[in-house]
């Protein structure tokens, strides 16, 4: 008998709910929407996979994923988080996760970065002005850094580089 895995998502554009449906079709299981994710729906699932976005330095809606884990009975919790940032941005990944992470929860919990992209055409109000914010200020900022100059063009547009290849080695440890 295959021991069940359920993947668990939170997505506020699109890019983390694409994610988590090519995952599910890789594995052969279900992915649930955050708000369907009742704790009775994940009772006997050996293996909870938790999705969500990389939003202003932190790990989205972390704190429920947790709890979601420990509500299921789940023996283990994989998280994978999407991205705007390049997938080989490495310093700023390790930040992310040192950030939003324990030392206990680095050891314990494999976790992955997935780049996926910018949509402005579905983000909320909130994180549109914020964009802009960050759009203005670099625009203004005297002395521009290369790296300035590239997070200035970069934000620009909408854009996808989401990649399904960046879900293998996730699908490779899910299915050991």
């Amino acid at each position: 008998m295959q021991k069940q895995t359920v993947i668990v998502y939170r997505s506020q554009t699109g890019f983390t709910k694409r994610y988590a449906g090519q995952l599910a079709e890789k594995l052969g299981c279900t992915a649930l929407a955050e708000r369907d994710a009742k704790p009775e729906r994940l009772r006997g699932c050996h293996t909870l996979v938790f999705g969500t976005r990389a939003h202003a330095g932190r790990i989205d809606g972390l704190a429920k994923g947790l709890r979601l884990f420990g509500q299921s009975g789940a023996q283990r919790l994989v998280l994978f988080v999407t991205g705007a940032m390049p997938v080989d941005a490495h310093e700023q990944v390790d930040a992310l996760w040192k950030q939003n992470l324990s030392p206990k929860q680095l050891r314990e919990i494999p976790h992955f970065y997935l780049q996926s992209g910018l949509c402005y055409e579905r983000m909320g109000w909130v994180d549109r002005m914020m964009m802009r914010g960050l759009a203005a200020m670099l625009r203004n900022k005297k002395d521009k850094t290369p790296e300035d100059t590239a997070l200035q063009q970069a934000i620009a547009a909408s854009f996808d580089h989401s990649d399904p290849a960046y879900l293998q080695p996730m699908v490779e440890l899910l299915r050991e």
